[in-house]
């Protein structure tokens, strides 16, 4: 009852509360002045004597209570300023209490009024103090209050209670310290515990949050404390200093991106790429993996050359939604056609074909977690080969003008199940260039796309803001690098340039060595690096060994002669490949092999058919 009272009472009613209890507060005080003062007989016929003076001082002290917004301060702001407002109260009161005393001829000691100026600070100070603690204890029981647990004791932790405990909302139940000559104390009426136990004291406490109080602290060992502690199932959050509130300290040297250009090895070629409208306006065209990375940026692009219908295709149903929805928001005259389900349903994708009229296709759907499908390699070989098998087929039978695969540089000479699987995709498509007369089947082919899934972009930013280590394979592996807007183009351009059975590349400049690409993120991000050199770094780089099946080195090109293209960026290789005996008894036993889901047999396939498949560089190099 007392927590309905005190939430759905107005404001107003609280003001005029506030100034009854001040106004009580008038008479009492003189009473108690008059009584406590030795000179006078505080008899009843004494105080009878003193009504008019009480009244007087009763009904000047309500307006004088008023006029100096007494009963507008809030019981949580009644600090400093509400006591010198009290005082100023008093002091009005007891001095105009004298003058009316002299008019009247009463004649009161002059103690009695100095002594009810002390009383009426004292007594209106204290029934606020006094109805302040009732008033929190009513909100504390009547609601849920966040349990917090601030880690820290220092100035800055100390400096964060002070504020919540003037919150109705959180409660601080502690504070956690590495510092032992703080530890078992009392700080601020809360006990300093020892960080070794807090995940006991997370539990036993029932706290809701940890706030990190500790912004002298280096940025990579907050983040390992924030990420031991989220590991624990609590939520964590952290304090900056004041001085990093209002843009001092080292805050502002905690913004400086690392160039697109050095990930790169080279300058961007998104202005250098021509447009490509004029090869997909108002034709009608399917994207496998829609959802992807590399699908979802083609869409993209696609929308800005007005095609007449976008038939989407993806076996993730959130993906699928997700580009869906986008869009239809970028352009709500677009006919989009969402199609759930597997490039690997032969009767889906040739239905999907055949009702949608479909002139283009761009196929990007494919397993490529180099990791994931070596652990997989029969899943990666179906959706990977069999896949783009049944849809290049599916679009030569159904008259499609262009198909368009989108490959890998892990696809040349490769030494693990995801690049071989993206070369015999390559081989599928050559050979159905070779026997097709009215489709163009053409690959594009390009290395590591910066912000796709599975890129090392991301996993770097997440593991320095974890505060480290940054993981690399070898120190010396290098990687091609290029941006989805780039990747995506290089497709569609592909698409328009495109004669038949063509391998096209991208200019990619310079490999990237990963290991100058984790030091520059690193320090971009306004750390330094832990190393022999820099023992007190922040951030270690640490290597875990080459995974099974990684190169040190990635290939673009599998011959070397090259042909140009109308685009000096982008060049056009004219790669061997299988003849139609030779690819249609390799599919052959890839299906055996898949459909009794034999691994071995399935290895045994890729070690016979792709050039050549040998060990990772790491193992021949020692």
């Amino acid at each position: 009852m007392l927590y309905e009272i005190a939430t759905r009472s107005s404001r107003a009613q609280k003001q005029a509360l506030f100034a009854s209890f001040d106004t009580l507060m008038i008479p009492l005080a003189l009473c108690l002045a008059v009584v406590l003062e030795s000179s006078i007989t505080a008899d009843g016929a004494t105080l009878r004597g003193l009504l008019p003076l009480f009244a007087a001082m009763t009904a000047g002290g309500a307006l004088f209570c008023w006029y100096l917004g007494l009963p507008q301060i809030k019981l949580n702001a009644y600090e400093t300023r509400g006591i010198v407002r009290t005082a100023a109260f008093a002091t009005g009161l007891g001095i105009m209490g004298l003058l009316v005393d002299r008019a009247s001829a009463n004649m009161l000691p002059q103690g009695v009024f100095f002594i009810f100026i002390l009383l009426l600070l004292v007594m209106c100070a204290s029934w606020r103090i006094v109805l302040r603690q009732v008033t929190l204890g009513v909100y504390r029981r009547g609601e849920r209050r966040m349990r917090v647990l601030v880690y820290g004791a220092g100035q800055t932790g100390q400096q964060l209670v002070a504020a919540l405990r003037h919150d109705n909302a959180i409660q601080p139940v502690a504070f956690v310290d590495d510092n032992p000559t703080l530890q078992s104390q009392m700080v601020l009426g809360l006990r300093v515990y020892a960080s070794s136990g807090i995940a006991d004291l997370i539990a036993r406490k029932g706290i809701d949050r940890v706030v990190l109080a500790m912004p002298s602290i280096s940025p990579p060992s907050l983040a390992r404390i924030a990420h031991q502690l989220r590991s624990i199932g609590c939520q964590v959050h952290a304090l900056p200093s004041f001085a990093e509130l209002v843009g001092e300290g080292e805050l502002k040297q905690r913004v400086a991106p690392v160039s697109l250009d050095d990930l790169l090895g080279r300058n961007r070629l998104e202005t250098e790429l021509p447009g490509v409208s004029h090869a997909y306006s108002g034709r009608r065209i399917m994207i496998t993996g829609a959802g992807g990375s590399i699908g979802s940026e083609l869409c993209r692009q696609l929308i800005a050359c007005k095609p007449d219908c976008v038939v989407l295709v993806d076996h993730s149903e959130l993906a699928l939604y997700n580009i869906d929805k986008e869009l239809r928001e970028l352009s709500s005259t677009l006919n989009i056609v969402p199609i759930l389900g597997c490039v690997t349903n032969d009767a889906m994708m040739r239905e999907a074909l055949a009702e949608n009229r479909i002139e283009v296709v761009l196929h990007a759907a494919a397993y490529k977690h180099l990791p994931l499908v070596e652990r997989n390699a029969i899943a990666g070989l179906r959706n990977n080969v069999l896949g783009t098998k049944i849809i290049a087929d599916a679009a030569r039978d159904a008259g499609v003008e262009r198909f368009i695969l989108v490959s890998s540089d892990k696809a040349v000479r490769p030494t693990n199940v995801m690049g071989a699987s993206k070369r015999l995709a390559e081989l599928v498509v050559q050979d159905l260039a070779t026997r097709s007369a009215g489709t163009r089947f053409s690959m594009v082919r390009f290395g590591n796309v910066l912000g796709s899934s599975g890129s090392v972009i991301p996993l770097f930013e997440e593991q320095i803001a974890r505060g480290g280590p940054v993981t690399l394979t070898h120190g010396k592996v290098t990687r091609y690098f290029m941006t989805i807007s780039e990747a995506a183009r290089l497709v569609l351009l592909a698409g328009s340039f495109a004669r038949g059975g063509d391998v096209f590349v991208l200019d990619m400049g310079d490999p990237v060595p990963i290991r100058k690409l984790a030091r520059q993120m690193i320090e971009g991000a306004g750390f330094t690096v832990k190393d022999s050199d820099t023992p007190n770094g922040d951030i270690e780089i640490k290597i875990t060994g080459l995974r099974k099946g990684e190169k040190l080195h990635e290939e673009l090109l599998i011959a070397p002669d090259m042909l140009t293209t109308p685009h000096t960026k982008i060049l056009r290789a004219q790669e061997s490949y299988l003849s139609e005996f030779e690819m249609a008894t390799a599919l052959k036993d890839l299906r055996l092999a898949i459909d009794a889901r034999d691994e071995d047999a399935v290895r045994a396939v890729i070690a016979r058919w792709v050039e050549p498949v040998g060990l990772p560089e790491a193992a021949t190099t020692g």
